[in-house]
């Protein structure tokens, strides 16, 4: 492991947060003798962020904690384009109205993780549409265009793939590299922006703009990737059976969130700690040494720190206390996640295979069936194992609430109104 001189890239050695650094004793240098400026760009393509947007965050947060000043780029303009990085297929294009919702949105998920304001070390919140929206195309060709090597852009995975696989890549796609390269450029100019970060995918995309920086006369640029997470299991972070686990609390409870974490794979809970904590390292150590019984406890730290992070102290250790109630003490806890039905139709009677797809259990009658069939599904902590079971008030049993299960840690509560 190289041995750093400065806080940050020490604390993101010893993280596991370093995938590839095009310069790494420069930006060594750098960090270590000056208050540097680096930016990640996030393009509101959704309402919200997920877990496998944390590792970015968690890179600004630690910049900032190391002393230097993070910007956190609103793709506004990039997201008009659309970046072929990972994908088989276009992505759809959002109307501006889309994006603006988008963009209010997810700027909340920031606020509890980076201290934004006017000192010499405060987050910024920027916003690409301001710059690239009024770009004048032949302009932009006559200064940049000619700096722009399409071998390069060829040669980049996010555009190999595609190709090599015969697969449609519009000119449109083809641009948003460019206008990526030219942000950070921008971002120079603007902000005296030094370093762009961001995962390993967008590794072709980042030097593409430390080349035009350098062609273009910026002074030296750099650029940070951290690696692309998968479970120990292989799965890809952030994306559970039922959907992807979203930073805003209003698409995703924050008690599902925690749970997300709390069912981490026994070989994940170290690089978790390390990656989505700010416990020190040491305590980490000890935690991963775990086993058993213990080792759940420190996925129940992981948990509430993660949560935390996110979402408050208050709200993490309301969910670990939700937790608590439910699987230990065997009670139905009042803030584990509900829907909302028709108190008319459930005077009437609800059938189960319909309830579990409301209540967000099942994908479809047929996965409810499979679910029941299995024995996973449980009616007020009550084994079912008849798919024509109807559920009505016959079955409320506090606050006039049915509790469904799915397995031992997926619980809704079925709230009449």
């Amino acid at each position: 492991m190289t041995t750093f001189k400065s806080d940050f890239l020490r604390i993101l050695s010893e993280r596991g947060f370093i995938h590839q650094i095009s310069d790494e004793s420069g930006l060594d240098d750098l960090l270590a003798q000056e208050t540097v400026t680096a930016y990640i760009g996030f393009d509101p393509t959704g309402p919200s962020l997920h877990v496998g947007h944390m590792t970015g965050i968690m890179l600004l947060y630690w910049f900032q904690q190391s002393g230097h000043r993070p910007i956190a780029l609103m793709g506004g303009g990039t997201t008009m384009v659309g970046d072929p990085s990972g994908k088989d297929e276009s992505r759809q294009l959002l109307t501006p109205e889309r994006i603006d919702e988008n963009k209010a949105l997810i700027k909340k998920s920031f606020s509890s993780m980076l201290s934004f304001g006017t000192g010499p070390n405060d987050a910024i919140m920027a916003d690409n549409a301001e710059w690239l929206l009024n770009l004048n195309y032949i302009e932009f060709l006559r200064d940049y265009g000619k700096h722009l090597s399409v071998n390069s852009m060829l040669a980049r995975d996010s555009v190999k793939n595609r190709l090599d696989r015969e697969q449609h890549l519009s000119f449109l796609e083809f641009n948003y590299m460019c206008l990526q390269a030219y942000d950070f450029v921008e971002l120079n100019r603007r902000y005296d922006c030094r370093l762009q970060m961001g995962g390993s995918d967008q590794w072709g995309n980042i030097v593409s703009g430390v080349d035009l920086g350098r062609r273009a006369g910026s002074p030296q640029l750099y650029a940070l990737t951290a690696p692309l997470l998968t479970t120990a299991s292989g799965a890809k972070m952030g994306k559970t059976a039922t959907g992807a686990v979203w930073l805003n609390p209003d698409m995703l409870p924050v008690f599902d969130f925690w749970q997300y974490w709390r069912n981490t794979e026994d070989a994940d809970v170290g690089r978790f700690l390390r990656l989505f904590t700010t416990l020190p390292i040491d305590e980490i150590v000890k935690l991963e040494s775990l086993e058993g019984a213990e080792l759940n406890d420190a996925k129940k730290l992981l948990a509430t720190q993660a949560t935390s992070l996110v979402h408050g102290r208050a709200a993490a250790e309301q969910a670990a206390e939700t937790a608590r109630k439910t699987f230990e003490d065997g009670t139905i806890a009042a803030d584990l996640p509900s829907v909302a039905v028709s108190a008319a139709e459930l005077e009437e009677g609800i059938g189960l295979l319909s309830l579990l797809v409301t209540a967000g259990l099942a994908g479809s009658n047929g996965e409810a069936r499979r679910h029941i069939k299995g024995g996973a599904v449980k009616i007020n902590d009550l084994a079912v194992t008849d798919e024509r079971t109807i559920v009505d008030t016959t079955h409320a049993i506090q606050d006039g609430a049915v509790k469904l299960s799915f397995g031992k840690k997926k619980h809704v509560l079925v709230r009449p109104q």
